[in-house]
């Protein structure tokens, strides 16, 4: 069986669900998010813009660049520029916080880079995937409207992202006691979409990942080098350092599953990169963060010269 002839089933109710569950994803993350952590940004934009480079420029040219080197099949390599086109996952400023890096500049990555994704992610997509002669000929068996696409990034980022601002800023104290359960609640569905998503899907999942596992490996090395590696030659501090490896390295791939289902009626290669991808960043994203909690960046920085790329 061909993998770019699989597509995993997700039906209707499942996949308007999901759409929710996405939605309320992010207005949880929303809750923790204030006017002041976009100002933050302008008075020292340096760390950001780079960050923001990072994430959507430079990670989806360097997956193009990997993908003319492995030449997987066409439908794994369109799955890795989704992938690499969606912006920071929510669980970077929690990673972030615990390798002891900058929070407030994961924070405020995160909030930037989900309003720039309502236009960057079917942006990149297209762009990376109509370059690439082979998923080309696959982008064009799908009729794929990139305002319709918007549209849907915007219901499902940037309306949650605006509405939970807007309840954190006009009713600090309930945003407060929502924000106690909203973040257990959304990192929990979270992971129950992935699970049912592999679930309904089990066999073909089985049967491909042993075809994607050392690819997804590669791609998120590669993610979290290009943030710590750019940082460091631009002679950020550690702190700094850190939060961008983590937000380049966490992808939101949830939300590209829900764009495989949505555009791409689930191709199977897609959705089994961007779902292993939703497990292995954990996994990554935890290793590296527990590794840079015990080495303080006071402490990195006063033995190392600043731009030093030691870790």
């Amino acid at each position: 069986m061909n993998i770019d002839d699989i597509h995993l089933n997700f039906n209707a109710a499942s996949l308007t669900i999901m759409n929710v569950l996405i939605g309320f994803i992010m207005f949880g993350v929303a809750l923790d998010l204030q006017s002041s952590d976009f100002k933050r940004s302008l008075k020292t934009p340096k760390p950001a813009i780079i960050g923001l480079v990072c994430q959507f420029i430079l990670l989806p040219a360097f997956t193009y660049l990997l993908v003319l080197i492995i030449q997987p099949r066409p439908s794994i390599a369109l799955g890795l520029f989704l992938v690499a086109a969606c912006p920071g996952g929510n669980l970077s400023n929690f990673l972030t916080y615990l390798a002891k890096g900058n929070t407030p500049l994961s924070i405020s990555m995160s909030a930037i880079s989900t309003v720039l994704a309502i236009f960057m992610t079917p942006f990149n997509t297209l762009l990376w995937g109509s370059l690439y002669g082979p998923t080309n000929s696959l982008l064009k068996s799908f009729t794929i409207s990139p305002q319709d696409m918007l549209i849907t990034i915007f219901l499902m980022l940037g309306l949650p992202l605006a509405v939970g601002m807007y309840i954190r800023h006009k009713y600090p104290a309930t945003a407060q006691q929502i924000n106690k359960w909203a973040k257990k609640a959304s990192i929990a569905f979270f992971l129950l979409f992935v699970l049912v998503s592999l679930a309904a899907n089990f066999n073909y999942f089985i049967e491909f990942i042993g075809m994607v596992a050392i690819i997804v490996f590669i791609h998120n090395l590669l993610a979290i080098t290009i943030g710590y590696t750019t940082s460091s030659l631009l002679r950020l501090p550690v702190a700094d350092r850190r939060a961008i490896s983590i937000e380049v390295g966490i992808q939101n791939s949830g939300l590209g599953l829900i764009l495989i289902f949505n555009f791409f009626d689930g191709l199977g290669g897609m959705a089994i990169v961007a779902a292993w991808w939703a497990i292995w960043h954990i996994i990554s994203g935890l290793t590296i963060a527990t590794y840079w909690s015990r080495r303080p960046p006071l402490q990195e920085t006063a033995q190392n010269p600043v731009g030093s790329v030691k870790t």
